[in-house]
C-alpha cells in the first residue's frame, strides 16, 4: 500500500499571511486539524489546531470582545506555524509513513511530489481507517447520524 492510496487530496492549505481566526474557520469548515503552509507552491511550514489554541493568549479574556478579535486578527499563521515539517512522497510505503508519524509523534504528513508540490496529506486516521478496512464515505455518514 502506498501513501497515495490513503492520502486526502487535494490538501487544504494556508498562506502564511492568513490570520488565526481565518485559519481556525478554514479548519472547521473543511473538517481538518492541520494546514500545510505554502508560500506560492513551496511548503514553508505547518499549523495545527493545537498551535492555534496555544496561540490564543489567556490575557485576552480581560479585553472587550472587539479588542480581543482585533488583536487576534493581527496574528498570522506565519507567527505560530512550525517551520520544520516532516513530509512523505505519494509513492512511499504507507507503513513507512505510519512509522514516521509514530516515531515523531505527529498526526499527519504533507505529501510532496517529485517537483516539491504538496499534493495531499496523510493522517493517522487515514492509516487507521485502512487498517480497520473502513470506507471513508461510510465513516463520514456515520458521524452525521
Amino acid at each position: 500500500m502506498h501513501v497515495h492510496d490513503l492520502m486526502s487530496a487535494p490538501a487544504v492549505t494556508a498562506a502564511p499571511t492568513l490570520s488565526l481566526p481565518d485559519a481556525a474557520h478554514l479548519m472547521r469548515s473543511r473538517g481538518v486539524r492541520r494546514l500545510p503552509v505554502l508560500e506560492g507552491e513551496t511548503l514553508i511550514g505547518i499549523v495545527t489546531d493545537r498551535d492555534l489554541r496555544e496561540a490564543m493568549p489567556s490575557r485576552l479574556s480581560s479585553l472587550s470582545p472587539w479588542e480581543a478579535t482585533t488583536r487576534l486578527a493581527a496574528v498570522t499563521v506565519a507567527d505560530v506555524m512550525r517551520r520544520s515539517v516532516l513530509t512523505t512522497a505519494p509513492e512511499a510505503d504507507a507503513r513507512d509513513a505510519a512509522h514516521t508519524m509514530l516515531t515523531h509523534r505527529v498526526g499527519a504528513l504533507p505529501v510532496v511530489n517529485g517537483q516539491g508540490r504538496v499534493v495531499g496529506v496523510v493522517t493517522v486516521s487515514d492509516v487507521l481507517r485502512d487498517y480497520a478496512g473502513t470506507d471513508p464515505a461510510a465513516t463520514a455518514a456515520g458521524r452525521a447520524l
